[in-house]
């Protein structure tokens, strides 16, 4: 009952400009609260996969074929069958923000005064092929929406956890820093060539069709290389290309610190494995500021954003972003958990 109130609080909050005063006492800090009902593309739960059964359609990764599985299960630590089960389950919340401390889906809220200085920008680069340059922080939301409402209960095969900030890339010298960044990802020297850049071309082309070739992992996609793990964006097109672009640097950073693991391919059944490499495969996107995407609005990563980004980008209050991130969960259903 509680998260159900919390819930309605938000969505008090975006209706009432009164109380979101952070708007005007920074007033480079823009957002707004998430509204969990009418901001959410919830169609992009499916398809739902059961037993090898495609229940209901949508876009969506190969799945396995088995009929049924096992897993040890407490308290006794013995095998127990089950059935796989797979389905996009919303788990993360993302701010792009140029501005340092300014979080956009919690109403634009600013948690330092340093905000009002050291913003991040867009600007020409200092090399003549007319290219632009820009920065952006970060901010990662421990967001598990299903449990948090309460949609569903007592379902082994969702994460449980509370609503917090999970990292804050202001307080990572490696993420405003593209050498302190390479501690990281060493292995980019490897792939700063014009032949390793070159196959990235392989990885827009299969994402805008379908869904990006996780063997490709230094590329994201139609919006440019994974590497560094920074938020510096080296070749600017336009702001929802570069903050997918950083979106997807984060969460290549998190498999590579061990905060974000596996739960796709059959050693998902049981429990999430460590997954240090990221497979680009497992994770949806989903607009949610400035304009949600609610209509079929999650895109692989690296799936071009000509298409539908027209008119999500604008002056002053569109320049900051907001996504929600979805992963692909298949999970061996159990009746003891």
């Amino acid at each position: 009952m509680k998260k159900i109130i919390l819930a309605l609080f938000f969505i008090f909050l975006n209706d009432n400009p009164f109380l979101l005063k952070s708007n005007i006492l920074h007033a480079k800090c823009v957002g707004k609260f998430v509204n969990p009902i009418t901001d959410i593309c919830w169609s992009c739960i499916f398809p739902i996969t059961i037993a090898g059964f495609r229940l209901m359609g949508g876009e969506d990764t190969k799945n396995t074929r088995d009929r049924w599985c096992v897993c040890n299960r407490p308290p006794a630590n013995l095998p127990v069958p089950g059935i796989p089960i797979s389905f996009w389950e919303p788990v993360r919340l993302v701010d792009v923000t140029r501005t340092p401390y300014c979080l956009v889906s919690m109403g634009g809220i600013c948690l330092s005064n340093t905000a009002l200085k050291n913003r991040g920008a867009v600007a020409h680069s200092n090399s003549r092929n007319g290219l632009r340059r820009s920065f952006y922080q970060v901010h990662w939301y421990m967001y598990p929406l299903i449990y948090w409402l309460e949609l569903i209960t007592d379902f082994i095969c969702i994460e449980k956890n509370s609503f917090d900030i999970g990292y804050l890339t202001e307080l990572d010298p490696t993420w405003n820093n593209d050498d302190l960044g390479f501690i990281f990802n060493p292995e980019a020297v490897l792939f700063g060539n014009p032949i390793a850049q070159a196959s990235c071309a392989a990885d827009c082309a299969t994402a805008s069709v379908g869904f990006p070739r996780d063997e490709l992992f230094w590329c994201g996609g139609c919006q440019g290389s994974l590497y560094p793990f920074s938020g510096t964006v080296a070749a600017h097109v336009g702001g929802v290309q570069a903050s997918l672009l950083v979106t997807q640097r984060m969460i290549a950073k998190l498999h590579r610190s061990a905060l974000l693991w596996g739960f796709k391919g059959k050693k998902a059944y049981c429990d999430k494995y460590p997954m240090p490499i990221i497979k680009k495969t497992q994770y949806k996107t989903q607009m949610v500021y400035p304009i949600p995407s609610t209509k079929r609005g999650c895109y692989p990563l690296g799936r071009s954003e000509a298409l539908w980004a027209s008119s999500k980008e604008f002056p002053q209050k569109g320049e900051d972003f907001g996504y929600l991130i979805w992963r692909k969960r298949l999970c061996c259903l159990t009746p003891v958990r």
